[in-house]
């Protein structure tokens, strides 16, 4: 069973004016799933915030996989790709260029998102949307494949090759 860490960035919701929906359907799913939610973090939009946040839930094992939600789009506020790539030591393109594959079917506005995805250490990042609505259905898509990569990560598993 893999820990999960959520992340929320809303400046709203961290002044208590806005309730973590998006959080809550992110724990729902991993739970679902067979993830273990060991930290779950309401943060402002705050970039250093978040760096800060992912460098020590990586750097201190905290979790293998670490799932932000909000902060993806096009406003001053929202930093999540920016503070994900200070922290992270590779990049895992391909999660965040398959979730905007996935929601393009669904509105063109996808193309919009700025999530990216990437690891430090051997925990995994990725930015999902800030709606509940679209991180159901980008969580939806990508969480089948995510423990495999985890798996190899982690040193579970070697093999990344189909049979």
């Amino acid at each position: 069973m893999y820990r999960v860490a959520v992340i929320t960035l809303s400046d709203k919701g961290a002044r208590g004016e806005r309730e973590d929906v998006s959080g809550q359907v992110i724990e729902d799913m991993v739970k679902e799933a067979g993830y273990k939610v060991v930290s779950r973090q309401l943060l402002s939009d705050d970039r250093q915030g978040l760096t800060d946040a992912l460098i020590s839930l990586c750097d201190s094992n905290t979790a293998e996989l670490i799932l932000t939600t909000g902060g993806t789009g096009f406003s001053p506020r929202d930093n999540a790709p920016e503070a994900t790539l200070t922290a992270c030591e590779r990049m895992a393109p391909g999660i965040a260029e398959a979730m905007r594959m996935a929601s393009l079917q669904i509105t063109p506005r996808a193309m919009l998102s700025r999530a990216v995805s990437g690891i430090r250490k051997k925990t995994l990042i990725v930015n999902l949307p800030g709606s509940p609505k679209a991180v159901k259905e980008n969580l939806s898509f990508i969480l089948p494949t995510l423990e495999h990569g985890i798996a190899i990560l982690v040193g579970d598993d070697g093999e990344c090759a189909r049979p």
